[in-house]
């Protein structure tokens, strides 16, 4: 994977960094995996905006992806990786032994040709899906399931992963990417290897007409509004409005808003990093 910097033949283009795609082999999906979007514009059912800065984009279908690996130890063979305009990261097709298809996240190194497979007793190799009770200790993990059956809920985005650091009984202890350290129930299913597209970090916009693309409006700084639009609103001239909250006054950087009694506080050993 690389990315491109490109030549500043336009303002738009001077700071622009582009995705090389260099491992991407195909440009056109499988169709019988296509599945239509409709968007809202952050309209509700009375036609009344709910959400802001939402709204415009480029039309686009949705990529039925498997999160769940349920066809287990029946082996199959990428046919190709594609783009997925709905996640950051590269997504794979493959084709099992009996025909069926389907679309997984694709892990970083995972070549076409390759053969993959979910279950048990299941090699430990790059894009197959196993219990954590199988995968070896240090092991670098993604798309791992909170609850077994659930399907792929964490480190599912582009570059993510998770580390497996011990197992003690019933439980797995894994460190999460956001330096979260916590303990996953040993029959929840995670596929070995980091998620694909891990330059994704590195791009760069460089012009705002390519967020309307992306279907993002223009967002207006809460430090600009007045005091009945928001509660760092108002001031004379630049003054910037004293602590960072949010719209409803719950403040923010640095505030827990986490529940103290919530049940699954016992599950975390060590809080993510601030």
């Amino acid at each position: 994977m690389s990315v491109r910097k490109l030549k500043p033949v336009t303002p738009g283009q001077r700071f622009r960094v582009v995705n090389g795609f260099d491992a991407i082999t195909t440009d056109k999906p499988e169709k019988s995996l296509l599945a239509p979007l409709k968007k809202s514009g952050g309209r509700n059912s009375q036609g009344k905006m709910t959400m802001r800065y939402l709204g415009g984009g480029h039309k686009k279908k949705y990529r039925v992806v498997d999160f769940k690996r349920m066809k287990t130890n029946v082996e199959a063979t990428v046919e190709s990786i594609q783009y997925d305009p709905n996640r950051t990261a590269f997504i794979a097709l493959i084709t099992y032994k009996d025909g069926e298809k389907s679309y997984i996240i694709a892990q970083n190194g995972l070549q076409v040709g390759q053969t993959v497979v979910s279950g048990s007793g299941v090699a430990p190799e790059i894009g197959n899906a196993m219990p954590l009770s199988e995968v070896p200790l240090g092991t670098i993990i993604s798309c791992i399931e909170l609850r077994p059956g659930q399907g792929a809920v964490m480190a599912r985005s582009a570059g993510a992963f998770a580390q497996l650091m011990a197992r003690e009984g019933k439980y797995a202890t894994v460190k999460l990417p956001s330096g979260e350290t916590r303990l996953v129930l040993a029959n929840c299913l995670a596929t070995i290897g980091a998620v694909s597209n891990s330059d994704h970090q590195l791009v760069v916009s460089g012009k705002a007409g390519r967020k309307r693309w992306l279907g993002r409006r223009p967002r207006t700084r809460p430090v600009v509004m007045n005091p009945v639009d928001h509660p760092m609103g108002g001031g004379e001239g630049r003054a910037s409005g004293g602590h960072p909250r949010s719209r409803n006054g719950i403040p923010a950087k640095g505030f827990r808003t986490r529940t103290k009694s919530k049940a699954s506080n016992k599950y975390i050993i060590e809080r993510r990093k601030k």
